[in-house]
């Protein structure tokens, strides 16, 4: 028997899931661990979290029956994006990791826009400058640690510290690497144009690889920690939206993904960069050579229910309270809900969003306002979904969703409906982690690339498909595009 071995480097915990050459996931581990907030808006992570973490999770998964380290043959990497890693000469942490959900940097956003100019980043980037991506860190550093800037020599991305500790080797994948708005993303490289203006040193970012492609071996130090065998190949991997996508088996333009977790994501290939010239949804590489993918990104989905349950009805099982919503009927009775409980990125890229029910009356009750969400949601989603397509992507037919969210039939009608296209499920449940043993699997020469592995171990099976309640929604979503324009002036004056 022989195995590739997935190993993502999320924001709570670190899992190794073992595939076999039929696919099929032989063992899974995960340690997790805690970020910090040592003030408000900021998210930081000490990196060795990561590195322990990652060390427990694979000796797990080798301990599983019939698993010798011997047995695996290349391993693939993915992860939380943007968050900034910087390590001096010898490689020894400065400063605890700034995380993507760190909100600290709105005036280095506004710096950076002047520095390289608005469109001209977008041109470049294929993205605008926002608080969660690697170089408005990295801006913020230069100008308030100038002790820990004048110490760098390496920067790199949270899943690449990993590799660093597994090879010895500094390097980053094209996917992971565009999610720092650094990147050029026609040409899947740095940007000198970019880093020069920043005053970031060209020689702190690490090459950049295509995902399968194999990066270094695991050492025999990384050997003595975690039970590997010393020489086996770490690819590139990718950034965990792009994992995600390989996972699932979006990998050629025509095909879709949606990501229904604490955030939502809509997830789209491209055979050439495409992007909103106002930076509202992100353009990144994707992890396959020679795609790229759109993004879509709203900070607040299924989250946005988690919150209401524990708000309203805590101790209500999730199956329970959605339930009692399909009561209601489309619409929730003139209800309405924003979702923006965390900020926004997209469509509207605003931190100071906020969450609002829009047309209450005495006649509505926890069914009303528990629809209310999973709509709010929908319509969330499709905002985004809309400038992608206006961007230039066709519409979708199928949307191959994954995620918490999705285990409601209906929240997963109601997102067929409002979305206008059948939302499948695949039969492989470990998202970004799958996704990278299946990069692993390309690199070992199991399969000609990624495209192949996906249509050989990716099953997608139809869950909902739009309804006669398509064209109520569209009316519904043109009142809820409304909201945010008229309520915005509230939420930056409170």
């Amino acid at each position: 028997m022989a195995f590739v071995l997935g190993i993502d480097v999320s924001t709570t915990a670190t899992k190794a899931v073992l595939v076999d050459e039929a696919g099929a996931v032989a063992a899974i581990a995960a340690s997790e661990y805690e970020f910090a907030t040592p003030q408000p808006l900021w998210s930081e992570q000490e990196p060795g979290l990561w590195w322990s973490a990652a060390q427990a999770a694979i000796q797990a998964v080798l301990a599983a029956p019939g698993v010798r380290a011997a047995e695996i043959v290349a391993i693939g990497l993915t992860g939380q994006m943007h968050g900034a890693v910087l390590l001096d000469r010898d490689d020894r942490v400065l400063r605890p990791a700034i995380l993507w959900n760190d909100q600290r940097t709105a005036a280095e956003c506004e710096l950076i826009r002047r520095a390289v100019g608005p469109r001209r980043l977008i041109e470049i980037t294929g993205n605008d400058a926002l608080p969660g991506f690697t170089a408005p860190k990295l801006v913020w550093v230069r100008d308030h640690e100038p002790e820990v800037w004048a110490r760098i020599a390496h920067v790199l991305l949270p899943k690449d510290y990993v590799r660093l500790r597994l090879t010895g080797e500094h390097a980053v994948d094209v996917a992971d690497g565009s999610g720092t708005i650094l990147f050029d993303l026609a040409a899947r490289t740095w940007s000198p144009e970019v880093v020069d203006a920043l005053g970031i040193d060209g020689a702190w970012l690490p090459p950049a690889f295509e995902g399968p492609s194999v990066t270094g071996v695991v050492s025999a130090a990384a050997a003595a920690a975690t039970g590997l065998l010393a020489g086996t190949p770490v690819v590139a991997g990718g950034g965990d939206q792009a994992a995600n996508g390989v996972g699932v088996g979006v990998v050629e333009p025509g095909t879709m993904a949606l990501s229904l977790g604490t955030s939502g994501v809509v997830f789209a290939p491209t055979d050439r960069p495409i992007f909103d010239a106002l930076g509202r949804v992100h353009a990144f590489c994707h992890a396959v050579p020679g795609r790229w993918h759109m993004m879509s990104v709203m900070l607040s989905a299924a989250g946005s229910l988690r919150w209401f349950r524990d708000t309203v009805a805590p101790g209500v099982a999730f199956g329970d309270l959605v339930a009692s919503a399909a009561e209601v009927p489309v619409g929730s009775g003139g209800l309405l809900f924003l979702p923006y409980l965390s900020g926004e990125r997209s469509p509207y890229p605003d931190p100071q969003a906020r969450g609002a029910f829009v047309g209450l009356t005495l006649g509505h009750d926890r069914r009303h306002l528990t629809r209310a969400v999973l709509e709010g949601v929908a319509f969330g989603l499709r905002d985004g979904l809309e400038l992608m397509l206006a961007a230039g992507l066709a519409p979708p037919v199928q949307i191959r969703a994954s995620g918490g969210g999705t285990a409601s039939g209906l929240w997963r009608q109601i997102l067929g409906d409002v979305l206008d296209a059948e939302i499948a499920t695949v039969n492989t449940t470990e998202g970004a982690a799958y996704g990278a043993g299946l990069l692993a699997a390309v690199g070992a020469g199991w399969y000609a690339d990624a495209a192949a592995a996906a249509a050989a171990l990716v099953t997608a099976v139809p869950a909902a498909r739009p309804g006669p309640d398509v064209a109520r929604y569209r009316e519904l979503h043109e009142i809820y595009r409304g909201l945010y324009p008229a309520v915005a002036p509230t939420f930056h004056r409170a």
